[in-house]
């Protein structure tokens, strides 16, 4: 799970900050410090949803005002998506939601 949370960062931050002719994003990009797969393990073994969710949210927050917003479709089923994330109650319940958000934000790369 720790893998996809961590993908899941990426995939939204290099919405927000790449552009095109810069260098990409890579996982041990300054940028990610906050959302490495070491700090997603942590948060996992003590079972802390709210501060996965909360970590997960400030980076798709990012990538929806990138896309313009909910106003643009892309941008709506980025937030049904990430509703749908929120909304889960355990890790268990994560796991679905956690791979479509993934999914999504690899394909509109």
């Amino acid at each position: 799970m720790d893998r996809a949370l961590e993908t899941v960062a990426l995939f939204a931050l290099k919405l927000v900050h790449e552009t095109e002719g810069q260098s990409p994003i890579l996982r041990d990009d300054p940028i990610m410090d906050d959302y490495q797969r070491e700090v997603f393990q942590l948060l996992v073994r003590r079972g802390e949803v709210a501060a996965i969710q909360l970590k997960v949210a400030t980076c798709v927050g990012l990538a929806l005002t990138a896309l313009g917003g909910v106003d643009k479709p892309m941008g709506r089923e980025l937030q049904r998506l990430a509703i749908d994330f929120g909304q889960a109650q355990t890790l268990e319940q994560m796991q679905a939601p956690l791979l479509a958000l993934r999914d999504y934000l690899k394909d509109i790369q």
